[in-house]
């Protein structure tokens, strides 16, 4: 029995009023999901690839999406008046249009553009980042330092000079590739003929094998030590935040340059202070005593202490702002937040006898019952 065909329609996910812009959209995207170059040995991928492929080399000519229109697949396989009688290769496809649609699924599928398939073959290629972190105090963070990691690093090898082949030997050209660091292979599908490259497994894409590994490096051309790198910390750097070092990660292959070393900031909470972007937060004790009569009070700053006048009658949780006691910017370290401060005017817990007969005292003063102060309207008690 017969498989029977997905409507080529519903393959492509378009409606059946879909223009060719539409049409070659839909087909570009399932052909970079599923293309064999990025789902390499996954059958169901590749057999998703050629429906995909079959659905738009008849969608996207006009005379045979017509027919397909009035007769569906049955169009093609001598049952009905179109007697197309199977596709016999890419007939439905305009070279220049599968030309920029296969351009671009290469270019992202192995970076870069459409010049990205033979670079990605015997080309120089970078390496790739390193990642570290690095632990900083709070101070630390906001003001800028430098500190002294210690990572794996890779150093061309002494013994090859790179060339990972031992001494005496060389690299030689690969017999599997002849040197062009992919293989094309070639298959039959109902559109015909497919080639498909992948890189050579033999050597790696480099075009060139090892016939005698240089013992010390074994055959990588380099050599992992522990090196110690100095790294400037900018003024505000936050939790989580990293500084880029240029040249110091991975090496290149085939002469590409170097990675970069990517040092994460991991910033150790304060005792005192909580950071919210450029801004800096604290609260600070005030004696009920100053609160009500105002005075001056020390504030502590990641710039140091400052003094600061509080206003009489200050109430608990007022918020005062000290301008320009932040946090740099990491990109102008001239331009800071702002620190804000809490005020929380703290209760007396445990008094003698004297103490709370001055503050009955008092209570009885701002209820005006002493010295004739009653007029008739008694005013709130403090401790109302």
């Amino acid at each position: 029995m017969a498989e029977t065909k997905r409507d080529y329609y519903e393959v492509l996910g378009v409606g059946k009023d879909a223009d060719d812009a539409a049409l070659k959209k839909a087909y570009r995207a399932l052909a970079k999901k599923y293309h064999p170059d990025a789902n390499p040995g996954n059958a169901e991928a590749e057999q998703k690839f050629k429906e995909a492929s079959e659905a738009y080399a008849v969608l996207s000519d006009p005379e045979k999406r017509k027919q397909y229109d009035q007769f569906g697949h049955a169009a093609f396989d001598g049952g009905a008046g179109g007697g197309y009688g199977g596709f016999g290769g890419f007939g439905g496809f305009d070279g220049a249009d599968m030309g920029d649609i296969f351009g671009d699924i290469f270019g992202d599928l192995f970076g870069g553009g459409r010049s990205s398939r033979s670079s990605r073959y015997n080309g120089p290629m970078r390496g790739a980042n390193v990642q570290t972190s690095v632990r900083l105090t709070f101070e630390e963070a906001v003001f800028g330092c430098e500190k002294e990691i210690e990572i794996n690093y890779k150093e061309e090898c002494p013994s090859c000079h790179g060339s990972g082949a031992k001494a005496g030997t060389s690299k030689e050209t690969c017999d599997k590739c002849n040197g062009k660091g992919k293989i094309v292979y070639t298959s039959r599908t109902p559109l015909g003929t497919m080639q498909n490259v992948t890189t050579c497994p033999d050597c790696g894409g480099s075009g060139q094998i090892i016939r005698e590994k240089c013992p010390d490096c074994r055959g990588t051309g380099y050599i992992t030590r522990r090196k110690k790198l100095k790294v400037s910390i900018p003024a505000g750097i936050d939790d989580g935040q990293s500084v880029r070092s240029v040249g110091a990660g991975e090496p290149g292959v085939n002469g590409g340059e170097r990675g970069d070393l990517l040092v994460q900031a991991v910033v150790s909470k304060h005792p005192i202070f909580i950071r919210r972007d450029m801004d800096i937060y604290s609260t600070v004790p005030v004696s009920f005593a100053r609160a009500a009569l105002g005075g001056p009070i020390i504030i502590k700053t990641v710039d140091g202490q400052v003094e600061y006048e509080v206003k009489p009658g200050t109430q608990t949780d007022t918020r005062v702002r000290l301008k320009g006691k932040g946090v740099p910017s990491v990109r102008n370290k001239n331009i800071r937040g702002d620190h804000y401060v809490t005020l929380v005017v703290q209760v007396p817990e445990r008094m003698n006898e004297e103490q709370r007969q001055a503050l009955r005292h008092f209570d009885e003063l701002m209820t005006g019952k002493i010295d004739g102060g009653d007029d008739g309207k008694k005013k709130k008690g403090f401790f109302k």
